[in-house]
């Protein structure tokens, strides 16, 4: 009766001891699924830029995607190429879903194999997109649109008895001696600069040398070369009186009280592209497409127009008022502006930063 008795607790124990570690295998199965970086732990991780542009972002567009998805948003800062390098050293086991990137590195991010291709069953805005904001393999989309031209503080002008500038070549003047601070050919901006530059001096993306040869001269009026594409602070403390600077970041600026101005040059503006990009291996991927697609609703582009002056990029979007002047608005406007070939400028885009570095931006 007892060896009975005691066979039977032994398999009473044996049981539990199996139930148990089932539990915890089972436990330890849905942990593992919810660090995984699955669709149900409800979070966004969103790379885009700083500044203006990031206060207005937070303030008016994430919000309203978080509530209407019941997500969460986590934004982390940085220029464009800041962002590209964290994607490439991500590449084998990417941490972000979505990606602010200027057409230039997009491009480059496209080629390197980083980004995803759209859904185009999720995102079905995609038909009202202007085709200059298309990628012809639908990697990534333009979701608002700039121009880089030159923007000045009209206060210090007017004290000074100086006329607003008018082309890329009034930055070389002797009367801005340590008064500049130049974007940076780490920057997209730096790079449209150095386009201009040649453009404006007999030649082009092609012919390089004259920019080159401008660019050395403008650079002896500046205090320094910015890398992080906000000069906002630069002019709130009074070391740059001018610059070259998107339309979109000087009227953010502008629209805070501060007296600068946006001027496009006369001999053209440059075309800046802000794509939003669906990382390749996203840990949300679902989630990233359903974002790229909010982007694009009407609402939210109006909404983008507010938020950070940049123009939209879908053909039903229709803005009124002041905005409607501050922004690259229709197709009108969008044909005016210079087309980058960025196919070509990014084959050349290493070897320009590394004379720049050395000719320019530390010579000076």
């Amino acid at each position: 009766m007892k060896k009975r008795k005691a066979s039977f607790i032994l398999i009473i124990c044996l049981m539990l001891g199996i139930m148990t570690a089932c539990g915890s295998k089972e436990s330890n199965s849905n942990s593992t699924t919810k660090k995984s970086g699955g669709e149900g732990d409800k979070t966004l991780v969103l790379a885009a830029y700083g500044g203006s542009y990031e206060k207005g972002l937070k303030e008016k567009v994430i919000p309203k995607f978080e509530k209407e998805f019941g997500v969460k948003v986590t934004y982390i800062t940085g220029s464009s190429v800041d962002t590209l390098s964290k994607l490439q050293a991500q590449k084998d086991k990417p941490q972000i879903d979505v990606a602010f990137l200027d057409d230039g590195p997009q491009a480059q991010a496209k080629a390197f194999g980083l980004l995803a291709p759209l859904d185009e069953n999720v995102v079905t805005n995609l038909k009202d997109v202007y085709d200059i904001a298309k990628d012809k393999d639908n990697i990534g989309v333009g979701t608002g649109i700039v121009a880089t031209g030159l923007a000045y503080n009209k206060d210090v002008f007017k004290q000074n008895g100086w006329d607003p500038i008018k082309s890329w070549n009034d930055l070389a003047d002797p009367k801005f001696k340590g008064k500049l601070v130049l974007p940076s050919m780490a920057t997209t901006y730096g790079v449209h600069m150095l386009l201009m530059a040649a453009a404006s001096n007999g030649g082009s993306d092609r012919d390089i040398e004259p920019g080159f040869e401008k660019m050395k001269e403008i650079a002896k009026n500046a205090v320094t070369f910015d890398k992080t594409a906000d000069m906002s602070n630069f002019f709130l403390q009074g070391q740059a009186v001018a610059t070259s600077w998107a339309n979109g970041r000087v009227n953010l600026l502008k629209d805070t009280g501060f007296p600068i101005e946006f001027v496009t040059p006369e001999e053209g503006a440059p075309a800046l592209l802000v794509t939003t990009n669906v990382i390749k291996g996203a840990p949300h991927p679902e989630l990233a497409q359903k974002f790229l697609n909010f982007i694009l609703d009407e609402e939210v582009q109006v909404e983008m127009a507010h938020a950070t002056f940049s123009g939209p990029v879908t053909k039903s979007t229709k803005l009124d008022g002041d905005i409607a002047k501050k922004v690259i608005y229709g197709e009108d406007q969008i044909k005016k502006l210079v087309k980058v070939d960025w196919e070509y400028v990014n084959t050349k885009r290493a070897e320009w930063t590394e004379r720049a570095n050395k000719e320019i931006e530390v010579a000076h």
